[in-house]
């Protein structure tokens, strides 16, 4: 049976409304040829599908990430799992334009992290390098993350709207960097100055009538996962309340559609990225931080994209109404892209989720990222002539090692990687002219990767090229030694298990001579046995005045150690510098350095 007509013009004009078109007829010639007939085929006219692309922390891998960096875990049909190499921008950029094809409505969002703590092709040129790749992306938009504030919000500034680099100037003869062609979110980062967001807090994606609107928020937490330099001047404000500021603002706009782009993240209760989260119910297979945002980020919002852990999970956690929302995360570098078909609602102008017609929810999963795919031929020409520039730093020998040292991709407390650069920078700043060190510590997420044994290019295995060391320790972080007592130490070692890292503890890598035990089966601040903390055998005594070095991160309290901001500071040479040289001393073509032998930190579980 036909629409009666007055039912037609009633509908068109509440579109026409929502579309923001001038008149009936403009908004007839907009519509798609089979949208017409209402009476007959209803739910495509109300309906249409719109794909939503994602990923997060990317962290500037331009090129495959070397070693378990590079890999995702898989579960088999059997119950098994196995690793699969994936990412590379030049893998990502075919997989997402891939993955386009057929829709007509297709974004693509991040996470944050885009750059930050970035290999050497991107790192040594302040990231304009990836910037330039994720516009050839077609990045339409991306929160901000922490490692967006490594080098300060002026910076960041810059990325977003071009310039070439205040000291350094421009890199390439005639070419003035552009900056990003998609928006950086930052709702929840403000000037003290002026309390206002130092970037756009949200934007409004549209195509023919359709309205998108996303919230893009760092971790309020940011300042403690920053050095002080990174963050001076700026506030960080509580995730939720700044979303749900946001959104009823977008509300009273006409968008009624909103994305959540949340550079805060959870962790899975499984590794395998194609694992349910959802198995034994909604959410049930996640924890952390990012579950209680969910739950507390206003209905408005229909989807929520995060990152930061760099973990991998679609779940789906309802929201404050009890209606599902999908709560989705791609893991890092790369590796994978979420796809997610959200149902837009031409009359209410807004995403269909309920939980009585689930088929018509959001549906959403995560893709790898697969290196037996063709490469996508502009990226390869830009890390070529990027690769080119970097060439005769990167490609530099700075040691030799015997077999794969793991960092990143060692999920032990005491890392063969993490004792090898504490020990370094115990090397580099024990005699009494660089500040008379006798212990250093490392923080865990300050090792970016692994050093991998087989050649990246044509060095050879077992050779440690420049760039390699520099995608481990990429941030350029200023050694610093300092005084604490006894007892300021054995609180820092109990800081990685309670306070604000209870729930995910980092552990701190420590040089060779401090041992201790560590009982997982125990709670807080008890996990450290405080009577098995020694140094060189002798029990750490609490009057007594140790110098430690740190790099300046953890010198200034971050990662959640405010026990280790001490006195009588030295500032040395910077870790990169520290850990180059302890390579170089220490290892030959001849005589290649072995993994260290562990065996510093007892972990009873």
């Amino acid at each position: 049976m036909p629409a009666k007509p007055h039912m037609k013009r009633a509908a068109t004009r509440m579109w026409a409304g929502a579309a923001g078109l001038a008149t009936v007829g403009a908004l007839v010639a907009a519509m798609p040829a089979d949208a017409h007939d209402h009476g007959h085929h209803p739910k495509p006219d109300r309906t249409v599908d719109v794909q939503l692309l994602s990923f997060n922390d990317l962290h500037g891998n331009l090129e495959p990430p070397a070693g378990s960096a590079g890999a995702v875990t898989e579960r088999q049909a059997d119950g098994t799992t196995k690793s699969v190499p994936a990412g590379g921008m030049e893998y990502l950029a075919t997989s997402l334009r891939t993955a386009r094809q057929g829709h007509p409505y297709s974004i693509t969002a991040a996470g944050g992290d885009m750059i930050g703590a970035s290999p050497l092709l991107s790192g040594l040129f302040h990231d304009e390098p990836t910037i330039e790749a994720l516009n050839k992306l077609k990045l339409d938009v991306t929160a901000v993350g922490n490692h967006e504030f490594d080098e300060g919000a002026t910076e960041l500034a810059r990325m977003q709207n071009g310039g070439c680099h205040p000291t350094e100037g421009c890199y390439e003869k005639g070419k003035k960097f552009r900056g990003a062609d998609f928006p950086y979110l930052a709702a929840n980062v403000t000037s003290e100055k002026t309390g206002k967001p130092i970037l756009k807090p949200y934007t409004v994606w549209r195509k023919n009538g359709v309205k998108i609107g996303f919230i893009g928020v760092t971790l309020e937490g940011t300042p403690n996962v920053v050095t002080a330099a990174g963050v001076k001047g700026l506030k960080f404000a509580d995730e939720i309340e700044t979303i749900n500021k946001y959104a009823k603002e977008l509300d009273r706009q006409g968008v009624k559609s909103i994305v959540a782009l949340i550079h805060e993240g959870g962790m899975p209760s499984s590794n395998a990225y194609n694992d349910s989260c959802d198995s034994q119910g909604p959410g049930s297979g996640i924890s952390g931080p990012i579950v209680d945002i969910a739950k507390g980020v206003t209905p408005k919002v229909d989807a929520l994209i995060t990152g930061h852990t760099h973990q991998a999970y679609v779940c789906t956690i309802p929201d404050p109404a009890g209606n599902p929302r999908m709560v989705t995360s791609a893991a890092s570098f790369g590796k994978l892209y979420t796809d997610t078909t959200l149902t837009y609602d031409r009359r209410t102008n807004d995403i269909v989720r309920t939980a009585v017609k689930p088929q018509q929810s959001p549906k959403s999963a995560n893709h790898i990222v697969s290196r037996d795919q063709p490469k996508a031929a502009d990226m390869s020409q830009l890390i070529a002539r990027w690769g080119k520039l970097a060439a005769p730093v990167a490609g530099r020998p700075q040691g030799y090692i015997s077999a794969d040292i793991n960092g990143r991709g060692s999920e032990d407390a005491e890392k063969p990687l993490g004792d090898l650069i504490a020990d370094a920078q115990l090397a580099g700043l024990s005699s009494p002219g660089k500040g008379g060190a006798q212990i250093a510590l490392m923080n865990p997420g300050g090792i970016r990767s692994d050093l991998v044994y087989k050649a990246s290019g044509s060095e050879g295995d077992g050779v440690v090229t420049y760039g390699e060391a520099f995608t481990v320790q990429p941030f350029t972080n200023m050694m610093n030694v300092v005084d604490l007592t006894g007892a300021q130490l054995i609180t820092a070692l109990q800081q990685q298990v309670s306070g604000p890292n209870a729930a995910d503890p980092k552990i701190l890598q420590v040089s060779k001579g401090l041992t201790y035990t560590l009982d997982m089966t125990k709670s807080g601040a008890a996990r450290v046995v405080v009577d098995t903390v020694k140094l060189n055998g002798a029990a750490i005594d609490p009057a007594k005045t140790y110098r430690v070095a740190m790099n300046e991160f953890l010198a200034g309290g971050g990662d959640g150690f405010p026990a280790l901001v001490g006195k009588n500071k030295l500032v040395g040479a910077s870790d990169l510098d520290v850990f180059d040289a302890y390579l170089a001393a220490n290892s030959s073509a001849s005589a290649p350095m072995a993994p260290p032998v562990r065996g510093r930190i007892t972990v009873v579980k």
